[in-house]
């Protein structure tokens, strides 16, 4: 039976803060330009701006994924695109905009065959970036610039099981000063006039190189500078045995600079070496794990080889305030071994190269019963460990997410890592300045948290999902050292859609009794402490401090896994995405 869309309950139902003191709100820095221009805003990441947001009225509504049926239909419904952010500066919207018809399907949807096709052939659908332009409370659409950037290929040319699982690397833009530069193909990048979309010059250090591929979204520095990363794959293989070559690229007055990615990790193991941890070869949903020996010891983990460091596939350069340039990095073969990287801005060398393993001890007997029961771990497990390596849990990087580091106003960073022990949670990771561990948080899966400061010190916001339990889903604001300051709980548990004639229909499908995921890579916070994020619920929310409920707009569509990205201007207006579209509020009634 449908319902209508159901009304949200009172604003204290939806908050898990304390009694204690007020939340705190942004004490912003407002001399400088609050344009949204890249990633999470500005180098650092912060995603938060110098003015408060516009109601939610006063739409313009704009087709980003033509190919969005066709995407869905190979996943039952679901969208497995990484999406830009929309950039904006004063009046100027710019926002990646795909190719109508570019899109090869499988037959039937969903079988993968022939091949190629679907994930296996986004390599055929052409991205573009399309400028927009505020013309009073319109914003009306302007030229439009194709690129010949394509993404990682999802499996190669000889199919294997090593792959990206269908996820779509992300397509994303940077603007720096009065020009727009966007990946290319074969490892370069293109630089438009910003205002007109005449193309200015076309830097590519790999000489045409189609194994060559921009491996995630651009950074620009204070300076001018462009930051990004690119990956050299084995186009027959990629995710397989073969080490691919990774490089940090800096474009600073039209001249490439190319280092290594293995120049930026020296302490990590030998990509030859075999004495590396692999993880037990058992189904944990069959079995307790860690597997023990006949005299009751916790039984080793299989070794390996180490493989090569390169970089993260969707992680974006983050820039502190003394320009230190923070980036991720992973083991080809091993997603254990991953690292944050802090790397001098001057001659591009590594600062600092801190692992994220031996850090963690959450596991068995912690957040994973030890009980002897299949999909837990063996009561003789020692306390905390994770159950498929019988070791301290590791943080890793998945090339199926889009976490990017965070610069924080201390000189530390933060970087979100998966963990599949804690229900697919992952943990957010703090690190110093000096790149030692900080702290830890249980929640950090695929999420560039936003921060801003107060009363000398600052607050962070991230999505904090639960997901192998079907909820609570929160919005969860943290203090410097990691602390909860406050929760919003995701509470609405009706499936809607917008129909053709604009009317929302709704049906309680059984399927969220306690809300629906916060299926996001980023918020957007203003001035006055008010947070913007999408949910799967179709919706966009705003948070206010203490996780007081404010606002919600319902978009397009209920949607699983939607990877929408939000901004926000110097003036309030907001830009959401939902079922390949953009939303642009103006807050006109």
């Amino acid at each position: 039976m449908r319902k209508p869309l159901p009304l949200l309950a009172v604003c204290a139902a939806f908050a898990c803060s304390s009694n204690g003191p007020a939340a705190p709100r942004p004490q912003l820095d407002c001399s400088a330009t609050t344009d949204w221009t890249q990633t999470g805003r500005a180098p650092d990441h912060a995603g938060t701006v110098c003015a408060s947001g516009v109601p939610f009225s006063g739409v313009s509504t704009f087709v980003l994924d033509p190919n969005l049926p066709q995407e869905t239909a190979e996943v039952q419904g679901s969208l497995l695109v990484h999406y830009q952010v929309p950039l904006v500066v004063g009046d100027d919207v710019y926002a990646a905009v795909k190719t109508a018809g570019t899109y090869l399907s499988c037959s039937p949807p969903g079988s993968r065959s022939p091949f190629p096709c679907g994930p296996d052939a986004w390599d055929r659908q052409i991205w573009n970036e399309q400028h927009f332009v505020w013309q009073g409370n319109q914003l009306v659409a302007s030229w439009i610039v194709p690129t010949d950037w394509k993404p990682p290929p999802n499996r190669g040319s000889s199919p294997s099981t090593a792959s990206l699982g269908g996820w779509e690397p992300q397509f994303h833009a940077v603007i720096s000063g009065d020009s727009l530069w966007m990946p290319a193909g074969n490892g370069a990048v293109m630089q438009l006039d910003r205002l007109t979309g005449q193309l200015r010059s076309r830097p590519d250090p790999f000489n045409g190189d189609a194994s060559v591929f921009v491996a995630g979204p651009l950074t620009a520095t204070s300076s001018g500078d462009i930051l990004y990363t690119a990956i050299q794959l084995n186009l027959a293989d990629p995710w397989g045995d073969n080490d691919p070559l990774g490089f940090l690229v800096r474009i600073r007055a039209g001249t490439a600079t190319v280092v290594p990615w293995t120049t930026l990790v020296p302490g990590a193991p030998n990509p030859q070496d075999t004495n590396c941890e692999g993880t037990y070869a058992v189904n944990p949903n069959t079995q307790p794990l860690p597997p023990l020996t006949a005299s009751g010891a916790v039984q080793p983990a299989p070794s390996v080889r180490c493989g090569i460091q390169r970089p993260a596939i969707n992680a974006s350069a983050a820039v502190g305030p003394d320009g230190t340039i923070f980036v991720a990095s992973r083991s080809h073969r091993l997603a254990r071994y991953a690292y944050v990287v802090a790397v001098n801005p001057a001659d591009l060398t590594p600062r600092w190269a801190a692992s994220m393993r031996n850090v963690l001890e959450d596991g068995c007997g912690v957040t994973v019963p030890a009980d002897n029961r299949a999909g837990n771990c063996t009561s003789a497990a020692p306390r905390g460990v994770d159950p498929l390596t019988g070791t301290n849990p590791a943080g890793f990087i998945s090339d199926q997410g889009s976490s990017s580091p965070v610069a924080l106003p201390d000189g530390g960073v933060i970087f979100g890592a998966l963990t599949n022990y804690n229900g697919f949670r992952g943990h957010l990771f703090k690190f110093a300045s000096d790149g030692h561990v900080a702290g830890t948080f249980d929640f950090g899966w695929d999420i560039t948290p936003a921060w801003f400061p107060h009363d000398g010190t600052y607050s962070i916001v991230l999505k904090d999902n639960h997901y192998l339990t079907g909820g609570p889903y929160y919005i969860t604001q943290l203090s410097a050292d990691l602390h909860v300051e406050w929760r919003f709980a995701s509470s609405n548990t009706q499936t809607c859609s917008r129909q053709a004639n604009g009317q929302i229909s709704c049906v309680d499908d059984g399927q969220h009794g306690n809300g629906f995921e916060w299926c996001i890579n980023s918020v957007a916070v203003d001035r006055d402490g008010i947070v913007y994020a999408n949910s799967e619920d179709g919706n966009l929310y705003a948070i206010g401090p203490g996780g007081v409920f404010k606002n919600r707009v319902f978009l397009d569509r209920a949607l699983g896994a939607a990877y929408t990205p939000i901004s926000m201007d110097s003036k309030g207006r907001i830009y959401a995405q939902n079922a390949g579209k953009m939303y642009a509020f103006s807050g006109a009634q």
